[in-house]
């Protein structure tokens, strides 16, 4: 009897006990958790978070770590050069590698470099560009994007890769954006924890009694993607009084200059706060504690956060730049970023709420999440990409 399990060799920029590069980490995590027994993962990673300085102080760094039920091995800078990410492809044995950005040069353009020029085995690739090319990314630094997609078809680096798209909006993007490159794209969808939303229960359905100010709440990367400033921006035209708590890592300086610019011409009605970073272990706790989670994101290929704050009783206000569709029982809304009249109309009927129909709401919001994860096939789409492509 053969007891091999297939080895996936994972390239992603940052893994745990980082936390602050958001969907892509726990994507991976995810997949850890229901695929750890049954595929042998190998990771190989940054030695550090995002914004930090300094390695993680509890990994050994530049060799192969237990973390969970995957290697993971924490790169250094002098290991992550075309060299070094040859030699790591040579030495881990694997039957596929797996791929978890289009953009990241150390973690993806030079694996495929790497094999292209024959310094390392051509094993079967899956590719997955969480989300970067969603119409709202693309235009972000919009010209050095298009030069380095041009410089990709030159080079012919992604010849027989297999694209995951995790839905098929996310495959139509793909399609769009790489024509005939992408000549195999396969949906899977994100992988879900296989922690569900039980718990949030009984912490979220609190009443809103002690304070007619509605609790809203921004949780995600304060960067231009995600679009904080647009929501600044409506609020300036909102009367109502609002109290607004910001969480997230202040990824670009200059572009929370911005925001509290904006944030300081508001009307006195609505108070903002900055609340700092939330561990991942508190997200539930965080959202639970608010009425609803307004997110104008430019683009998001599935949204982690998104899941967490419906998993958690908290309404949520998205831009229609995702995969995350209008529900009639009024736990999420779907609304162009174009049309920005929409968007202050929203806040002001959300404020207007009683306290028995934010109740309400906060129960579909509850409903939904349970039933987005009775019907997900996730798990299967997942498991069928991966063994097609290794065989």
């Amino acid at each position: 009897m053969n007891d091999h399990r297939p080895i996936v060799l994972c390239f992603v920029a940052y893994y745990l006990p980082g936390y602050r590069s958001g969907g892509p980490l726990r994507t991976i995590v995810n997949f850890v958790e229901h695929f750890g027994d049954e595929f042998d993962i190998r990771i190989v990673t940054t030695d550090r978070d995002v914004l930090d300085t300094s390695p993680y102080p509890d990994v050994a760094v530049d060799s192969w770590n237990t973390v969970g039920n995957a290697q993971v091995f924490y790169a250094s800078q002098k290991v992550l050069t075309l060299r070094g990410i040859a030699r790591l492809l040579r030495e881990t044995p694997h039957e596929l590698l797996y791929l978890n950005s289009y953009l990241a040069v150390s973690f993806t353009t030079l694996p495929l470099l790497a094999r292209r020029l024959g310094m390392a085995p051509r094993k079967p690739c899956v590719l997955a560009p969480r989300g970067e090319f969603s119409p709202g990314a693309l235009q972000l630094k919009a010209a050095k994007k298009q030069l380095f997609t041009v410089v990709m078809k030159i080079l012919r680096l992604h010849h027989g890769v297999i694209w995951q798209a995790s839905s098929d909006f996310e495959r139509l993007d793909i399609s769009n954006a790489m024509g005939s490159v992408a000549g195999q794209i396969m949906v899977a969808p994100n992988l879900l924890p296989k922690v569900s939303c039980e718990k949030a229960d009984a912490e979220c359905l609190h009443d809103n009694a002690e304070s007619r100010a509605l609790r809203m709440v921004f949780l995600s990367r304060i960067s231009p993607m995600k679009n904080l400033d647009y929501l600044l921006t409506v609020l300036k035209k909102v009367t109502m009084r609002i109290e607004l708590s910001i969480y997230g890592p202040l990824e670009n300086p200059e572009y929370w200059s911005m925001c509290e610019r904006l944030i300081h011409e508001l009307p006195s009605s609505i108070v903002v706060h900055y609340r700092g970073e939330v561990n991942p272990e508190d997200v539930l706790a965080v959202f639970a504690q608010h009425d609803v989670f307004f997110f104008p994101t430019r683009g998001e290929n599935f949204g982690h956060v998104i899941f967490e704050a419906l998993s958690a009783g908290t309404c949520v206000v998205l831009s229609d730049q995702t995969p995350w569709k209008h529900d009639q029982g009024g736990a999420l809304e779907a609304i162009p970023l174009e049309d920005e009249n929409a968007w202050v109309q929203a806040v002001e009927r959300w404020a207007a709420s009683s306290n028995e129909e934010l109740i309400e709401l906060r129960q579909s919001a509850l409903s939904y999440a349970y039933n987005y994860i009775a019907k997900s096939n996730a798990v299967e789409l997942n498991r069928k990409l991966f063994y097609s492509a290794i065989q």
